[in-house]
């Protein structure tokens, strides 16, 4: 496979210079931390929404060393809202790894960056191409959307057997580094065109640089190619959430770092015992009245969550209302700090 499409890029390129975006905060830069931030904010989410909390990030955490410095709490507020929060606590923990074993300085290639918590292949190569123009071959979300139509590569590109054939394609296609044709300009030509024509619903074919060659496109199957994921019944998830309120303070604990909302501040979850003994046993206070709140749901990836929450007045007894992981919040306070929006939407709704 070594051509499978000699004047791809060039296509790709002189379409990006008129129609492609190019004043995105991120963009124009050879700032390795930049760019690193801004590609792990847009892993499964849309630029829209990465905007404000690129800004707003970048405004608290200025450099590498700011956000190793700051406290994974710090991190995670202002992450909040923004989704897959293991992806905040990577960058953390990616920070800290720079300034101990790389004196600071940010790797400089796709291989030593993918060696960083949180870094697949496919963001290390994008990283690597533009902040340090390293020919390296990208594959995410929309770029395997347009491989896969251009080239008719059918199957699901989760599965290895497909995902190892766009690769190879990837690969093939990247502009000679002693060409006309810049790797940086290549690569954002190609994520523009995923996520602005080449979209899953409804692509503008006909504004496509792409089109006269497209598989797809050519035998009328452009629904068909990605592959959709194979379909799974939705498992559901049930909890009960605890609203303790004292006076104008609400109680939160801290999830475990790993697995769910991970070091987010949440509501306490409760099963079993009876309210009054619960209140009494696990937190220190006495039950006064509560009253079942309107449920609501809360989607995830691979699940949904049903959530109860029960609004419970309480007294606090003595000084044993908090502990380690464990505190007691204004409502305005809470509502600003690292919560999940599940828990947000809850606390303005009280």
């Amino acid at each position: 496979m070594d051509s499978v499409d000699p004047g791809f890029a060039r296509k790709l390129t002189d379409w990006h210079r008129l129609h492609g975006r190019h004043d995105l905060p991120w963009q124009r830069t050879r700032d390795p931390y930049r760019i690193w931030v801004s590609e792990i904010m847009l892993q499964q989410t849309q630029v829209g929404a990465v905007v404000g909390y690129f800004q707003r990030f970048l405004d608290r955490f200025p450099d590498l060393k700011s956000l190793a410095l700051a406290s994974e709490d710090d991190v995670l507020r202002l992450w909040s809202g923004l989704g897959y929060y293991a992806r905040a606590r990577n960058l953390h923990k990616a920070a800290r790894t720079i300034v101990v074993d790389h004196n600071g300085r940010f790797p400089r290639s796709a291989e030593a960056i993918a060696g960083l918590p949180g870094i697949g292949r496919s963001t290390a190569a994008a990283i690597a191409a533009f902040a340090f123009g390293e020919s390296a071959a990208i594959l995410d979300g929309n770029v395997k959307r347009v491989l896969a139509r251009r080239f008719g590569v059918g199957g699901f590109p989760g599965v290895a057997a497909v995902e190892k054939k766009l690769w190879e394609i990837a690969t093939c296609l990247l502009p000679p580094t002693d060409g006309e044709v810049r790797i940086e300009s290549y690569t954002q030509a190609l994520m523009d065109l995923g996520a602005t024509v080449c979209t899953r619903g409804q692509p503008s074919c006909g504004k496509c640089p792409l089109s006269a060659e497209c598989v797809a496109r050519g035998t009328g199957r452009i629904s068909e190619f990605p592959a959709p994921r194979p379909k799974k019944a939705t498992p559901v998830r049930e909890a009960t959430w605890l609203v303790l309120r004292h006076r104008k303070r609400v109680l939160l604990e801290r999830r475990p770092s790993s697995g769910l909302w991970g070091g987010l501040w949440v509501f306490p979850e409760y099963a079993g015992k009876s309210l009054e003994y619960h209140c009494r046993a696990q937190y220190s206070c006495e039950l006064a009245r509560h009253h079942v709140l309107p449920g609501f749901s809360h989607a995830f990836t691979h699940f949904r969550l049903e959530i109860r929450p029960v609004l419970c007045e309480v007294e606090i007894r003595g000084t044993a209302a908090e502990s380690p992981g464990r505190v007691w919040l204004e409502t305005g306070e809470a509502i600003d700090s690292a919560v999940p929006v599940p828990v947000r939407k809850l606390l303005l709704q009280i």
